[in-house]
């Protein structure tokens, strides 16, 4: 018999296998919490490259690491990508290799460049939403729901806005995927409860980042968040718990000041029936 904490620790009166206790140990935390979750996956190199200087990146990771990516598909309501690597990647976003449902997939496009051929448009595996910003005069490409959202000054979203508006729609458990910039934006803004890095074997040199953060002067300023390392493969997981990572003393102060929560309510600007892709 297994007995599940709320937060992920269990307990089992059988002997299990070493594969089925990591198994255990790197998705119950996912699945044991009932409130949001936002998760954030990254497949890079050694050297920390996601990609060539060319942009080719299939495959860096593993077949074990992709399968991995599979499973955290199959477990969250939206997987959530920015336009960049919808039109170089032409990716489908759905649960192939392990058995689940397909998560509906969102799209951060502010200025509405998503093509019209790639897959997720049209190919009807799932719900695609695409979230463009006030004024678009395109239309949304067929098979897509565009919904219009407030930008910021710099003409990109607000990753809390996102959620929050995601969240609104039901959608309360979001993998952020891609690509690297994207995922530096959630990482930045505090938005992302965990994160797992599938680092490969491999050196590409110069090439395409993984986290593009600011930089700090001191090693004492890093980010130490809590990290557990799983083997997959000839890849490895770094999974990391972000809601508990410690802050230099400068956030620690300016997180006092503010005494506002991480993420804040705001009523949706636009809603969408997300209704059939729920179970």
């Amino acid at each position: 018999m297994l007995e599940v904490e709320l937060g992920g620790a269990w307990r089992c009166e059988h002997a299990l296998s070493a594969e089925t206790i990591d198994l255990l140990n790197l998705f119950l935390p996912l699945v044991a919490r009932m409130e949001t979750l936002a998760i954030a996956q990254l497949g890079q190199s050694l050297d920390g490259r996601i990609a060539t200087e060319s942009g080719a990146s299939h495959y860096i990771n593993g077949l074990q690491a992709r399968t991995h990516l599979h499973r955290l598909r199959a477990l969250v309501d939206a997987v959530v990508v920015g336009v960049g690597t919808v039109n170089d990647d032409d990716p489908l976003l759905t649960v192939r290799h392990v058995k689940g449902r397909n998560p509906v997939r969102v799209v951060l496009d502010p200025r509405a460049r998503m093509g019209g051929d790639r897959r997720l448009a049209f190919d009807g595996a799932a719900l695609t939403i695409q979230l463009v910003g006030p004024g678009c005069a395109t239309k949304a490409p067929p098979g897509v729901r565009r919904i219009s959202l407030p930008t910021t000054a710099e003409g990109g979203f607000d990753v809390l806005a996102v959620l929050d508006w995601l969240h609104a729609q039901g959608l309360r458990r979001v993998l952020i995927e891609g690509g690297g910039v994207t995922i530096s934006r959630f990482m930045q803004a505090g938005a992302l409860d965990r994160m797992h890095f599938l680092i490969a074997p491999l050196l590409i040199g110069s090439g395409r980042a993984g986290l593009q953060l600011p930089p700090v002067l001191s090693v004492h300023e890093a980010r130490r968040p809590r990290c557990r390392v799983f083997a997959c493969g000839e890849d490895t997981i770094f999974d990391l718990d972000l809601r508990l990572a410690a802050h230099s003393a400068h956030d620690a102060r300016a997180d006092a000041d503010a005494h506002v929560p991480r993420r804040i309510s705001t009523q949706a600007p636009g809603s969408v029936d997300v209704s059939t892709t729920m179970p």
